[in-house]
């Protein structure tokens, strides 16, 4: 069950949209949701579908999913089948058909040619360092463009021959004509329109000249209908320019109204997609499902249900105070579901062999244990203790360690379900590295309580079969920067955890992924892990580590 209901009494849009029903200023609450096309959506993305399909649902309104594909030179088809592999994976339906700011572009150069003929758009033939140099700085405005005061029939003119493709690429764009001088640097003459030689995934070689993010986006909002056009903070300053622009366009007169909330920002964790572009660039990640990313298809592959991201992100509500978010609330929300839901199993990670010197060569005893040690209703499993186990090398030592509660040369230890065992003699190699540890055990230990102080025993540890057991790779992710909070300019490469992937060959219990459809496994005091089926094959089975079971384990 979502964390709805602190969600709706607490947001502060929740407020604003009561009001405007109680004023009767909409028949019809409509959100959307306007992701571009230019990479996978990632955690961020879904505290704002979360607000935005929320609040249709609530109020009985419409939701629609529309792709912003206004710059062809970023954009590509896989990722808007990503987009919308993510969202039906969450669970967020749309109303009617996908929609696309491309189905517009008739309606938004009409509103282009409007503006020039207002006397407030015009051809600038200033280059793009020559533009960011006229805009000026927060602390000195800007100077208008020698091209300012050309004459609408000029520019009207000159914006067709761009539409035509008369220009190259970059000579020459469209800019509307507000206030070099403005405070709010986003009004010093914004451009709406430029040209791009490049194929477009919906219109192909339809259009030579796109519209700005800026001057498209209002106007899809408002030829859709949207109510309430939410976005994030760092366009808190657009917000006047979206006002002026559907001020000075003939459209309908119920404009949509923007709000701005925090955006999602989590300790050790990036969202940029530049700044994920150059982590795949540098190979420091695989792809952008790379299970250490925060975007969506990273998190499935680690093991994160739709379920846990939503609660996660409605248990954060939405505030307009920027803030880092700790890594370890984020875990909680999936931690609490594998809790309940995820089937126990024994898995060793860093093989080391002992042999049972007392325990007969062909012999083996069946031992029914249960899959989860709290339901009952979760059933029973088969495993087989034999003369060879494997255990974790790191629960072994030779010599005696404070605290150190496990496997110790001439010590006893429990194996967990099993036998007590006691470790008696090492084989190492020439590199004196130990090959398997030769052990006796205790043939009345079974099914018995333990007196560690009276028996000698350090533990529990956990074991496995050498006869019964599958190869597996196991995944260890940890953060993949050391800095808690990186900023969008950080030098991310400065900043990274060389630790942050550690992969190890074990094995995994022999039938623990027969007639099985669960993917997600507790590994008895190593962690919540996650099949990860789509790299897996026949020859490879991989498991990707989603939580640690030991504190302090990042």
């Amino acid at each position: 069950m979502y964390k709805y209901n602190n969600f709706y009494k607490k947001n502060f849009i929740f407020k604003i949209i009561e009001n405007d029903i109680k004023n009767k200023k909409y028949n019809l609450i409509c959100t959307r949701f306007p992701p571009e096309p230019n990479g996978h959506l990632h955690i961020g993305h879904i505290k704002s579908v979360c607000l935005n399909f929320s609040i249709a649902k609530f109020y009985k309104g419409k939701f629609f999913l529309r792709i912003d594909d206004t710059n062809p030179s970023t954009e590509n088809i896989k990722y808007i089948k990503s987009i919308k592999k993510d969202l039906i994976w969450l669970g967020f339906k749309w109303d009617e058909n996908i929609k696309y700011t491309s189905n517009y572009f008739n309606l938004i150069y009409k509103y282009a040619v409007e503006l020039i003929k207002k006397d407030l758009a015009y051809v600038d033939e200033l280059n793009i360092q020559d533009i960011k140099n006229y805009r000026g700085t927060l602390l000195t405005p800007g100077k208008n463009s020698p091209y300012r005061n050309r004459s609408v029939k000029e520019n009207l003119k000159l914006f067709e021959k761009m539409y035509l493709g008369d220009f190259p690429e970059g000579s020459v764009c469209l800019r509307a004509k507000i206030d070099m001088k403005s405070k709010i640097i986003v009004m010093r003459d914004p451009v709406l329109y430029r040209i791009k030689f490049q194929n477009h995934h919906q219109t192909k070689r339809k259009w030579c000249i796109y519209p700005t993010y800026d001057f498209s986006h209002c106007i899809s909002d408002a030829i859709e209908g949207i109510t309430h056009s939410l976005c994030t903070l760092e366009f808190q300053d657009n917000k006047i320019l979206y006002n002026w622009i559907l001020n000075n366009i003939n459209i309908k007169k119920n404009h949509p109204k923007q709000y701005e909330f925090s955006k999602l920002n989590i300790e050790y964790g990036i969202t940029s997609k530049r700044n994920i572009n150059i982590l795949i660039k540098n190979k420091i990640v695989s792809g952008w499902d790379d299970p250490r990313l925060l975007t969506i298809s990273g998190l499935r592959r680690k093991g994160y249900t739709p379920s846990s991201l939503k609660n996660f992100c409605y248990s954060i509500g939405v505030t307009k105070q920027n803030n880092i978010i700790e890594m370890s609330f984020l875990e909680s929300c999936i931690k609490s579901e594998l809790n309940e839901l995820a089937p126990r199993s024994m898995a060793i990670l860093r093989p080391l062999k002992i042999i049972i010197d007392n325990f007969p060569f062909k012999k083996k005893i069946k031992l029914l244990i249960p899959n989860h040690p709290n339901k009952k209703n979760m059933g029973y499993r088969n495993i087989y203790f034999t003369k060879e186990i494997y255990i974790d090398i790191l629960d072994f030592s030779e010599i005696e360690k404070k605290n150190y509660k496990r496997l110790i040369l001439g010590y006893k230890v429990k194996l967990r379900y099993s036998f007590i065992i006691k470790a008696r003699k090492i084989v190492k190699d020439k590199n004196n590295n130990i090959i398997y540890v030769h052990c006796k055990y205790y043939k009345d230990s079974l099914g018995k309580k333990i007196n560690r102080k009276k028996q000698n025993v350090k533990g529990i540890i956990h074991w496995i079969s050498c006869y019964y057991v599958k190869p597996a790779k196991f995944y260890l992710y940890k953060n993949l920067f050391i800095k808690k909070d990186i900023h969008i300019n950080d030098n991310i490469l400065n900043f990274l955890n060389k630790k942050s992937l550690l992969i190890y060959n074990g094995f995994i219990e022999k039938n623990l992924l027969e007639n099985n459809s669960n993917r997600h496994f507790q590994f008895e005091r190593e962690g919540y892990f996650f099949f990860d089926k789509k790299y897996s094959n026949k020859n490879k089975i991989i498991f990707n580590r989603i939580l640690s079971l030991r504190m302090n384990d990042k």
